[in-house]
């Protein structure tokens, strides 16, 4: 396996993680549609976005740059 496909498609964010990414995301996005005035609710909104897509693909860049890996099971 060549080293960038050991980087970028193995998944680094553990299952309790992800559901952790995904639900904040939404309450960020949620909290900074209604409470920010448009310009900054869209920019958090949009950040949110990303990473709500690092828990829904399991895998994260900034989490791979530091050489974080899931340990292996059975």
């Amino acid at each position: 396996m060549t080293p960038w496909k050991s980087v970028f498609f193995l998944k680094n964010v553990p299952t309790w993680e992800r559901v952790l990414r995904v639900v904040a995301a939404l309450a960020a996005t949620v909290a900074a549609l209604r409470v920010l005035a448009p310009p900054s609710a869209w920019l958090v909104a949009s950040a949110a976005i990303g990473f709500a897509l690092t828990g829904l693909f399991g895998v994260c860049p900034a989490c791979a740059l530091v050489g974080r890996r899931l340990p292996k099971q059975g």
